[in-house]
C-alpha cells in the first residue's frame, strides 16, 4: 500500500489518467485522476509560495464541492495540515478552532466569509483569508500566482506516512472541541478499511451527502474512493426531493448516510426509481440506527443498509456489518474491519463476551494525538495503544458488537444503568414519531429520571399519554420516560447526528 496521499493520487493518475474521480451533479463538472493530480500540485505549489512553515495548519471553510475536496488533497500533498471548519458550529466555536490550531491561512468560500471574519475577530487571529471558488478553485493573490510555473504536473514529495495531514476538531458537545491529528498513514488506513469492509473497487461510485468537514464525509467518501480509485459524486448538499434522481443519473453504486437522513428518505412520499443492478447498498454510521427504521427502509426500497461505527479519532470506520450475502445483524454496528476491537472494564482490561463495557480499538487508523492536549491524549490512549472510544457495548460469540450508548450519556436511575438508545428505539416504533432522543434529568427520588425529546412526522401527531403507554408496554414503567417533550427539531451535529446532551439545555435552559 502507498504511504502518502500524494503517492496514492499519483498511482491512480498513472493507472487511469482519464477516469473520472469527482463529479458535481449540480454543475455537471467532472475531474479526472490526472486533473486531480495537477490541481493538488498547483495548490501545494501556491501554499509553498506563501512561505508557510512545514506542517502549518491551513483551514478550509467550504460546503461540499469539487474544489473543497481538491483543496483538502492539495493541502495534504503540500505537507501541511488541513483543518476543515465546521460551518454549523457558530463563530464562537470556530474562533476557538482557529486560535487553538494556530491556523495561518483560511481558504474560504464567499458564503462563509462573514462567519470566518467574525471568528477571526473573536480569536484575534491574523490568519490570511484566500477566496475559494467552489466551482473554479482558490483565487490566489496575484503576487503569489506570479511566482508559480504555469505547468505543474504532480505535487512533489512533501510528506511521508508520519506527516500530519488532517487536524479535525470533534463536535465539542460538552466543552471546547478537541483537535484530532491524523497523519497520511492513518488516513490511507482509514480509507482502506472502507474499501475492505464494503468490497469496493474502481468500478464503484459513491454519493457524498455528508459534509466533508465531518469525518464520515471526508474519510469514508473521499478517502474511500481515493483508495479504491472509484468515482465520487459530490452534490452541494443533501436533498430529499432530488436524492434518488441524482443517484440514478450519476450511476451511483453506494452511499453513506446517517440515521436522520434514512428517516427523512423514509418519510418522503415520492416514488423512488432505483436501479438495483447498479445501486448495491447504503451505509449507515455516526450514530446507532434504529432497528425499526432499518427494517422499514430495507422493506420499502429493497436496498440493504450496512450498519457501521466510526469515530473522528479513528478516521471513521472501525466496525462494519458484512456485505450480502454474508450474515448481517440488525442492531449491531458489525465486526472489526482493519483494526482490533475489545470490550473492557473501567481499568481497560478485556472482559468476557456478552458483558457490557467500554469499546476499545487499536489499529493503523487510530489518531496520533489530540493537538496541544497531551493530558487528553494520555487519558484516551492506553500505554499499549488502545483508544478508549467512550462508547458502551458488548460483543457476541461471532464478534458482532452491539452499542448501547455513550458512557457520558448513560442514565442512572435508582442505581440502574439505562441506555438512552433503548428509549429512542421504543419511541421510534410509534407511527407518529420521526426523531427521538432520551436524556437524563436530575431527580431527588432516583438521582436521575428518564425524559425524551421527540419530533413528529409531518402531518402526524399523538397524545403524550399514548406515547408514554407505548413505551411502558415495550420497556416497562421504570425505563419509560417520565416526560416527553415535543420539539420542532432536535439538535444535530454537522453529520446530522442528534446531540442528546444539548436537549436538557434546550428544554430547561442552563439550569433545571
Amino acid at each position: 500500500m502507498t504511504q502518502t496521499i500524494t503517492a496514492q493520487l499519483e498511482a491512480n493518475a498513472k493507472a487511469a489518467p482519464d477516469a473520472l474521480w469527482i463529479t458535481s451533479p449540480d454543475t455537471g463538472d467532472t475531474i479526472s485522476w490526472s486533473q486531480a493530480r495537477s490541481a493538488a500540485a498547483s495548490i501545494a505549489a501556491h501554499l509553498d509560495a506563501l512561505g508557510l512553515e512545514d506542517g502549518a495548519a491551513v483551514a478550509i471553510a467550504a460546503e461540499n464541492s469539487i474544489w473543497a475536496t481538491l483543496t483538502f488533497i492539495g493541502i495534504a500533498c503540500s505537507g501541511h495540515m488541513a483543518v476543515p471548519l465546521n460551518l454549523v458550529a457558530g463563530a464562537r466555536a470556530l474562533a476557538h478552532v482557529v486560535s487553538h490550531s494556530q491556523t495561518t491561512v483560511i481558504l474560504c468560500t464567499d458564503k462563509n466569509r462573514e462567519l470566518v471574519t467574525k471568528a477571526l475577530e473573536d480569536s484575534k487571529s491574523q490568519a490570511q483569508i484566500i477566496r475559494l471558488d467552489p466551482d473554479h478553485g482558490p483565487q490566489w493573490p496575484g503576487e503569489i500566482t506570479g511566482r508559480i510555473k504555469d505547468e505543474i504536473e504532480a505535487p512533489g514529495p512533501k510528506a511521508n506516512g508520519k506527516t500530519p495531514a488532517l487536524l479535525m476538531y470533534t463536535s465539542g458537545t460538552t466543552g471546547n472541541p478537541k483537535g484530532v491529528v491524523l497523519n497520511h498513514a492513518n488516513l490511507l488506513a482509514a480509507g482502506m478499511n472502507v474499501v475492505k469492509g464494503h468490497h469496493l473497487d474502481r468500478t464503484d461510485t459513491t454519493f457524498c451527502v455528508l459534509p466533508t468537514y465531518h469525518i464520515n464525509g471526508l474519510c469514508v467518501s473521499v478517502m474511500g474512493t481515493l483508495m479504491s480509485a472509484g468515482g465520487l459524486v459530490m452534490p452541494y448538499r443533501f436533498s430529499v426531493s432530488n436524492f434518488w434522481q441524482q443517484i440514478s443519473a450519476n450511476n451511483v453504486s453506494w452511499f453513506s448516510a446517517v440515521p436522520t437522513l434514512f428517516a427523512y428518505l423514509l418519510n418522503d412520499t415520492n416514488e423512488a426509481e432505483i436501479n438495483h443492478n447498479r445501486l448495491r447498498f447504503a451505509r449507515s454510521a455516526s450514530s446507532p440506527l434504529s432497528p425499526e427504521i432499518h427494517r422499514r427502509f430495507e422493506a420499502r426500497f429493497a436496498l440493504p443498509i450496512i450498519e457501521t461505527m466510526g469515530l473522528t479519532e479513528t478516521g471513521a470506520q472501525i466496525l462494519s456489518n458484512p456485505m450480502p450475502p454474508a450474515q448481517r445483524k440488525i442492531g449491531s454496528a458489525g465486526i472489526a474491519v482493519g483494526n482490533q476491537i475489545i470490550i473492557a472494564d473501567s481499568d481497560q482490561r478485556e472482559i468476557p463476551l456478552g458483558e457490557t463495557g467500554e469499546i476499545l480499538v487499536r489499529g493503523d487508523n487510530v489518531m496520533q494525538h489530540y493537538f496541544r492536549q497531551p493530558d487528553e491524549t494520555e487519558k484516551n490512549i492506553t500505554p499499549d495503544g488502545w483508544l478508549r472510544t467512550g462508547d458502551l457495548g458488548h460483543m457476541d460469540e461471532e464478534g458482532f458488537v452491539f452499542v448501547s450508548g455513550r458512557i457520558k450519556e448513560l442514565i442512572i436511575k435508582g442505581g440502574e444503568n439505562i441506555a438512552p438508545r433503548e428509549i429512542d428505539e421504543a419511541l421510534l416504533e410509534h407511527d407518529s414519531v420521526l426523531e427521538a432522543a432520551a436524556f437524563a434529568v436530575g431527580c431527588d427520588q432516583y438521582g436521575q429520571r428518564v425524559e425524551a425529546g421527540i419530533r413528529y412526522k409531518p402531518g402526524a401527531t399523538a397524545s403524550i399519554g399514548d406515547l408514554r403507554q407505548h413505551c411502558i408496554e415495550r420497556l416497562g414503567k421504570f425505563k419509560a420516560p417520565d416526560m416527553i417533550h415535543v420539539l420542532d427539531d432536535l439538535p444535530k451535529g454537522p453529520s446530522g447526528k442528534i446531540q442528546r446532551i444539548k436537549l436538557f439545555d434546550i428544554i430547561y435552559g442552563q439550569s433545571e
